[in-house]
């Protein structure tokens, strides 16, 4: 960001992703964020998908976990960043995991790296038995 301060939030909402009614909850919550933070009809797109794989993952793969939305206002920038979050098994090899074609199940194997491809930052940590947290950001 240059020589800018850091993103700091300006608000927050934060999410439980416990049931698989919560993923459309989730979605439905970055879909407002992002309008209300002023994304044009792609950048909305784009985040909502990365959203969407990474929250499903973390319910399906993780067993359930958290999802935090902040709206990150620096002038003259803006943004979101969504940090999703469990507690599961974690990723063995997150390097391979974002490889395309690593699929753990039934996938084209095309979620991670597709995630990370559609926003403007990307963070994962994982552990064997540590969870997995994913921290994406898309700037306006």
């Amino acid at each position: 960001m240059g020589d800018s301060e850091p993103a700091e939030p300006a608000a927050t909402r934060s999410l439980p992703i416990r049931a698989e009614r919560d993923l459309l909850t989730a979605r439905h919550a970055v879909r407002a964020a992002s309008l209300e933070a002023g994304f044009g009809l792609i950048a909305q797109t784009k985040l909502i998908t990365a959203a969407s794989e990474l929250v499903r993952n973390c319910y399906v793969h993780g067993g359930g976990g958290s999802l935090l939305i902040e709206h990150l206002m620096p002038p003259p920038r803006a943004g979101l960043r969504l940090t999703i979050s469990d507690e599961g098994p974690g990723i063995p090899n997150p390097d391979v995991a974002l490889t395309d074609g690593y699929s753990t199940g039934r996938g084209l194997g095309h979620g991670l790296g597709g995630a990370k491809r559609l926003v403007d930052e990307f963070h994962l940590e994982s552990a064997p038995g540590r969870g997995t947290t994913v921290v994406i950001t898309r700037w306006r």
